[in-house]
Protein backbone atom coordinates (compact mmCIF):
# COMPACT_ATOMS: atom_id res chain seq x y z
CA UNK A 1 0.00 0.00 0.00
CA UNK A 2 1.30 3.43 -0.95
CA UNK A 3 0.70 6.37 1.34
CA UNK A 4 -0.85 9.16 -0.72
CA UNK A 5 -1.22 12.79 0.42
CA UNK A 6 -4.77 12.24 1.70
CA UNK A 7 -3.67 9.33 3.87
CA UNK A 8 -0.71 11.31 5.20
CA UNK A 9 -3.12 14.07 6.14
CA UNK A 10 -5.38 11.56 7.91
CA UNK A 11 -2.41 10.30 9.95
CA UNK A 12 -1.38 13.86 10.76
CA UNK A 13 -4.89 14.72 11.95
CA UNK A 14 -5.12 11.51 13.99
CA UNK A 15 -1.91 12.38 15.84
CA UNK A 16 -2.95 15.98 16.33
CA UNK A 17 -6.24 14.74 17.81
CA UNK A 18 -4.28 12.64 20.33
CA UNK A 19 -1.48 15.08 21.15
CA UNK A 20 -3.33 18.38 21.23
CA UNK A 21 -1.20 21.43 22.09
CA UNK A 22 0.75 19.94 25.00
CA UNK A 23 1.83 16.67 23.48
CA UNK A 24 2.14 13.32 25.27
CA UNK A 25 2.25 14.55 28.87
CA UNK A 26 2.71 11.10 30.41
CA UNK A 27 5.65 10.04 28.24
CA UNK A 28 7.32 13.46 28.24
CA UNK A 29 7.14 13.87 32.02
CA UNK A 30 7.73 10.35 33.26
CA UNK A 31 10.12 8.55 30.88
CA UNK A 32 13.80 9.53 30.57
CA UNK A 33 14.57 11.13 27.19
CA UNK A 34 17.99 9.54 26.63
CA UNK A 35 17.02 5.93 27.08
CA UNK A 36 16.50 3.56 24.13
CA UNK A 37 13.59 1.12 24.23
CA UNK A 38 12.58 -2.01 22.38
CA UNK A 39 8.97 -3.07 21.85
CA UNK A 40 6.88 -5.53 19.92
CA UNK A 41 3.43 -5.50 18.34
CA UNK A 42 1.69 -8.73 19.26
CA UNK A 43 -1.44 -10.42 17.88
CA UNK A 44 -3.96 -11.35 20.56
CA UNK A 45 -6.33 -13.00 18.07
CA UNK A 46 -6.19 -14.81 14.73
CA UNK A 47 -6.88 -12.80 11.60
CA UNK A 48 -5.53 -11.04 8.52
CA UNK A 49 -2.95 -8.29 8.97
CA UNK A 50 -3.69 -4.99 7.25
CA UNK A 51 -2.36 -1.46 7.67
CA UNK A 52 1.41 -1.83 7.99
CA UNK A 53 2.12 1.27 5.94
CA UNK A 54 -0.21 3.32 8.15
CA UNK A 55 1.64 2.22 11.28
CA UNK A 56 4.95 3.07 9.61
CA UNK A 57 3.66 6.54 8.80
CA UNK A 58 2.47 7.11 12.37
CA UNK A 59 5.91 6.21 13.74
CA UNK A 60 7.63 8.30 11.09
CA UNK A 61 5.76 11.35 12.34
CA UNK A 62 5.55 10.69 16.07
CA UNK A 63 8.89 8.96 16.64
CA UNK A 64 11.11 9.56 13.59
CA UNK A 65 14.16 7.73 14.93
CA UNK A 66 12.26 4.52 15.70
CA UNK A 67 13.14 1.51 13.59
CA UNK A 68 10.41 -1.01 12.75
CA UNK A 69 11.16 -4.55 11.62
CA UNK A 70 8.02 -6.31 10.38
CA UNK A 71 7.71 -10.09 10.34
CA UNK A 72 4.41 -10.20 8.43
CA UNK A 73 2.98 -8.44 5.38
CA UNK A 74 -0.50 -7.13 4.68
CA UNK A 75 -2.69 -10.05 3.71
CA UNK A 76 -0.77 -12.58 5.82
CA UNK A 77 -2.74 -14.73 8.24
CA UNK A 78 -1.64 -14.13 11.81
CA UNK A 79 -2.30 -16.18 14.91
CA UNK A 80 -2.63 -15.35 18.57
CA UNK A 81 0.79 -14.78 20.10
CA UNK A 82 2.54 -13.89 16.83
CA UNK A 83 5.03 -11.03 17.10
CA UNK A 84 4.11 -8.92 14.10
CA UNK A 85 6.75 -6.24 14.41
CA UNK A 86 9.86 -5.40 16.48
CA UNK A 87 10.46 -1.73 17.27
CA UNK A 88 13.52 0.01 18.66
CA UNK A 89 13.77 3.69 19.46
CA UNK A 90 13.30 6.45 22.05
CA UNK A 91 10.36 7.04 24.35
CA UNK A 92 8.26 8.38 21.44
CA UNK A 93 7.38 4.73 20.72
CA UNK A 94 4.65 5.13 23.34
CA UNK A 95 3.48 8.38 21.78
CA UNK A 96 2.87 6.58 18.49
CA UNK A 97 1.44 3.42 20.09
CA UNK A 98 -2.29 4.05 20.23
CA UNK A 99 -2.66 5.86 16.89
CA UNK A 100 -0.69 3.14 15.09
CA UNK A 101 -2.75 0.41 16.74
CA UNK A 102 -6.01 2.19 15.89
CA UNK A 103 -5.17 2.04 12.20
CA UNK A 104 -3.87 -1.53 12.37
CA UNK A 105 -6.74 -2.93 14.43
CA UNK A 106 -9.51 -1.33 12.40
CA UNK A 107 -8.11 -2.26 8.98
CA UNK A 108 -7.09 -5.76 10.09
CA UNK A 109 -10.60 -6.22 11.46
CA UNK A 110 -12.13 -5.40 8.07
CA UNK A 111 -9.66 -7.68 6.27
CA UNK A 112 -10.35 -10.50 8.74
CA UNK A 113 -14.13 -10.29 8.41
CA UNK A 114 -13.86 -10.10 4.61
CA UNK A 115 -11.67 -13.22 4.61
CA UNK A 116 -14.39 -15.11 6.51
CA UNK A 117 -17.05 -14.11 3.98
CA UNK A 118 -14.81 -14.91 1.02
CA UNK A 119 -14.15 -18.37 2.43
CA UNK A 120 -17.89 -19.05 2.65
CA UNK A 121 -18.46 -18.46 -1.09
CA UNK A 122 -15.40 -20.31 -2.37
CA UNK A 123 -16.28 -22.82 -5.08
CA UNK A 124 -19.22 -20.75 -6.39
CA UNK A 125 -19.34 -18.10 -9.11
CA UNK A 126 -20.16 -15.42 -6.53
CA UNK A 127 -17.65 -12.91 -5.21
CA UNK A 128 -18.02 -10.81 -2.07
CA UNK A 129 -18.20 -7.04 -2.58
CA UNK A 130 -18.20 -4.11 -0.18
CA UNK A 131 -20.49 -1.03 -0.24
CA UNK A 132 -20.20 2.71 0.42
CA UNK A 133 -21.07 2.20 4.10
CA UNK A 134 -17.73 3.42 5.38
CA UNK A 135 -16.50 5.90 7.98
CA UNK A 136 -16.24 9.34 6.33
CA UNK A 137 -12.66 9.95 5.27
CA UNK A 138 -11.71 6.27 5.64
CA UNK A 139 -13.23 4.89 2.43
CA UNK A 140 -10.04 4.30 0.46
CA UNK A 141 -8.44 2.61 3.48
CA UNK A 142 -11.52 0.48 4.23
CA UNK A 143 -11.77 -0.67 0.62
CA UNK A 144 -8.05 -1.47 0.60
CA UNK A 145 -8.66 -3.64 3.67
CA UNK A 146 -11.52 -5.43 1.86
CA UNK A 147 -9.19 -6.25 -1.04
CA UNK A 148 -6.53 -7.40 1.43
CA UNK A 149 -9.06 -9.81 2.92
CA UNK A 150 -9.95 -11.30 -0.47
CA UNK A 151 -13.05 -9.25 -1.25
CA UNK A 152 -13.76 -6.86 -4.10
CA UNK A 153 -14.73 -3.23 -4.26
CA UNK A 154 -18.06 -1.90 -5.45
CA UNK A 155 -18.02 1.70 -6.64
CA UNK A 156 -15.70 4.05 -4.76
CA UNK A 157 -18.33 6.78 -4.72
CA UNK A 158 -21.22 8.36 -6.56
CA UNK A 159 -18.85 9.52 -9.29
CA UNK A 160 -17.70 6.27 -10.90
CA UNK A 161 -20.88 4.29 -11.52
CA UNK A 162 -24.63 4.74 -12.01
CA UNK A 163 -26.75 2.85 -9.47
CA UNK A 164 -30.47 3.51 -9.78
CA UNK A 165 -31.87 2.45 -6.40
CA UNK A 166 -35.36 2.47 -4.89
CA UNK A 167 -35.42 6.22 -4.24
CA UNK A 168 -34.31 6.93 -7.80
CA UNK A 169 -37.01 4.62 -9.14
CA UNK A 170 -39.57 6.46 -7.03
CA UNK A 171 -38.27 9.96 -7.66
CA UNK A 172 -37.64 9.60 -11.38
CA UNK A 173 -40.77 7.66 -12.33
CA UNK A 174 -38.95 5.05 -14.40
CA UNK A 175 -42.02 3.02 -15.25
CA UNK A 176 -44.34 3.83 -18.09
CA UNK A 177 -48.10 4.34 -17.73
CA UNK A 178 -49.03 0.79 -18.78
CA UNK A 179 -47.14 -2.42 -18.04
CA UNK A 180 -45.03 -1.89 -14.84
CA UNK A 181 -42.15 -3.73 -16.50
CA UNK A 182 -41.98 -1.31 -19.45
CA UNK A 183 -39.90 1.87 -19.02
CA UNK A 184 -41.23 5.21 -20.14
CA UNK A 185 -39.88 6.51 -23.48
CA UNK A 186 -38.39 9.57 -21.73
CA UNK A 187 -36.30 7.36 -19.46
CA UNK A 188 -35.07 5.30 -22.40
CA UNK A 189 -33.97 8.48 -24.17
CA UNK A 190 -32.12 9.73 -21.08
CA UNK A 191 -30.31 6.46 -20.58
CA UNK A 192 -29.30 6.25 -24.23
CA UNK A 193 -27.99 9.81 -24.09
CA UNK A 194 -26.02 9.02 -20.93
CA UNK A 195 -24.45 5.92 -22.51
CA UNK A 196 -23.42 7.91 -25.60
CA UNK A 197 -21.70 10.47 -23.38
CA UNK A 198 -20.22 7.98 -20.86
CA UNK A 199 -19.86 4.65 -22.70
CA UNK A 200 -17.49 3.15 -20.13
CA UNK A 201 -19.49 3.96 -17.01
CA UNK A 202 -21.42 0.87 -15.83
CA UNK A 203 -25.13 1.17 -15.12
CA UNK A 204 -26.69 -0.89 -12.34
CA UNK A 205 -30.40 -0.92 -11.53
CA UNK A 206 -31.93 -2.16 -8.29
CA UNK A 207 -34.95 -4.46 -8.50
CA UNK A 208 -37.27 -5.31 -5.63
CA UNK A 209 -39.68 -7.57 -7.52
CA UNK A 210 -40.19 -9.34 -10.85
CA UNK A 211 -41.65 -6.25 -12.55
CA UNK A 212 -38.56 -4.22 -11.70
CA UNK A 213 -36.33 -7.03 -12.96
CA UNK A 214 -38.13 -6.81 -16.32
CA UNK A 215 -37.74 -3.03 -16.20
CA UNK A 216 -33.99 -3.29 -15.58
CA UNK A 217 -33.61 -5.77 -18.45
CA UNK A 218 -35.62 -3.52 -20.76
CA UNK A 219 -33.29 -0.62 -19.90
CA UNK A 220 -30.24 -2.73 -20.72
CA UNK A 221 -28.66 -2.61 -17.26
CA UNK A 222 -25.10 -3.90 -17.04
CA UNK A 223 -25.87 -5.15 -13.54
CA UNK A 224 -29.13 -5.88 -11.76
CA UNK A 225 -29.20 -5.58 -7.98
CA UNK A 226 -31.70 -7.96 -6.38
CA UNK A 227 -32.34 -6.38 -3.01
CA UNK A 228 -33.90 -7.97 0.08
CA UNK A 229 -35.70 -10.76 -1.76
CA UNK A 230 -36.65 -14.10 -0.17
CA UNK A 231 -34.44 -16.95 -1.30
CA UNK A 232 -37.06 -18.64 -3.47
CA UNK A 233 -37.80 -15.34 -5.23
CA UNK A 234 -34.09 -14.75 -5.75
CA UNK A 235 -33.70 -18.15 -7.37
CA UNK A 236 -36.55 -17.45 -9.84
CA UNK A 237 -35.28 -14.00 -10.74
CA UNK A 238 -31.66 -15.11 -11.20
CA UNK A 239 -32.82 -17.90 -13.51
CA UNK A 240 -35.02 -15.44 -15.43
CA UNK A 241 -32.14 -12.98 -15.91
CA UNK A 242 -29.76 -15.74 -17.03
CA UNK A 243 -32.27 -16.95 -19.63
CA UNK A 244 -33.14 -13.52 -20.99
CA UNK A 245 -29.74 -11.81 -20.84
CA UNK A 246 -26.76 -14.10 -20.04
CA UNK A 247 -24.26 -11.23 -20.12
CA UNK A 248 -26.08 -9.18 -17.47
CA UNK A 249 -24.39 -9.56 -14.10
CA UNK A 250 -26.48 -10.22 -11.02
CA UNK A 251 -25.85 -8.79 -7.58
CA UNK A 252 -27.58 -9.84 -4.37
CA UNK A 253 -27.77 -7.65 -1.27
CA UNK A 254 -29.75 -7.00 1.86
CA UNK A 255 -29.16 -8.41 5.34
CA UNK A 256 -26.36 -10.74 4.24
CA UNK A 257 -24.46 -12.33 7.13
CA UNK A 258 -22.05 -15.24 7.64
CA UNK A 259 -24.93 -17.64 8.22
CA UNK A 260 -26.71 -16.84 4.95
CA UNK A 261 -23.93 -15.96 2.51
CA UNK A 262 -23.14 -19.56 1.41
CA UNK A 263 -26.77 -20.35 0.61
CA UNK A 264 -27.08 -17.09 -1.33
CA UNK A 265 -23.90 -17.86 -3.29
CA UNK A 266 -25.30 -21.25 -4.33
CA UNK A 267 -28.22 -19.48 -6.05
CA UNK A 268 -25.76 -18.35 -8.72
CA UNK A 269 -25.31 -14.56 -8.47
CA UNK A 270 -22.10 -12.91 -9.66
CA UNK A 271 -21.83 -10.61 -6.66
CA UNK A 272 -22.94 -10.53 -3.06
CA UNK A 273 -22.60 -7.08 -1.49
CA UNK A 274 -22.12 -6.93 2.26
CA UNK A 275 -22.34 -3.59 4.07
CA UNK A 276 -21.17 -5.01 7.38
CA UNK A 277 -17.68 -5.64 5.98
CA UNK A 278 -16.93 -1.98 6.58
CA UNK A 279 -19.62 -0.67 8.91
CA UNK A 280 -19.61 -3.46 11.51
CA UNK A 281 -16.25 -5.24 11.39
CA UNK A 282 -14.86 -5.73 14.91
CA UNK A 283 -11.31 -4.50 15.46
CA UNK A 284 -8.68 -7.23 15.49
CA UNK A 285 -7.11 -7.42 18.95
CA UNK A 286 -3.46 -6.28 18.77
CA UNK A 287 -1.20 -4.76 21.40
CA UNK A 288 2.18 -3.07 21.75
CA UNK A 289 4.42 -4.17 24.62
CA UNK A 290 7.69 -2.66 25.78
CA UNK A 291 10.39 -5.20 26.51
CA UNK A 292 11.69 -5.18 30.09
Amino acid sequence: MRIDPETRDLVRRALREDLGRRGDLTTLRFLPPARSYSARIVAKAEGILCGRALADEVFRRACPSARLRWRFRDGNRIRRGDVLCRIRGPRGILTAERTALNFLQHLSGIATLTDRYAARVRGTRARVYDTRKTLPGWRALAKYAVRTGGGRNHRMGLHDMVLLKDNHLTGWGLEGPGDPGIPSPAVVRRLRAFRRRHPRVPVEIEARDAAEVRLALALGADLILLDNMPRAVLRRNIRFIRERSPKTRVEVSGGVDLRSVTALARLGPDRISVGRLTHSAPALDLSLKLDP
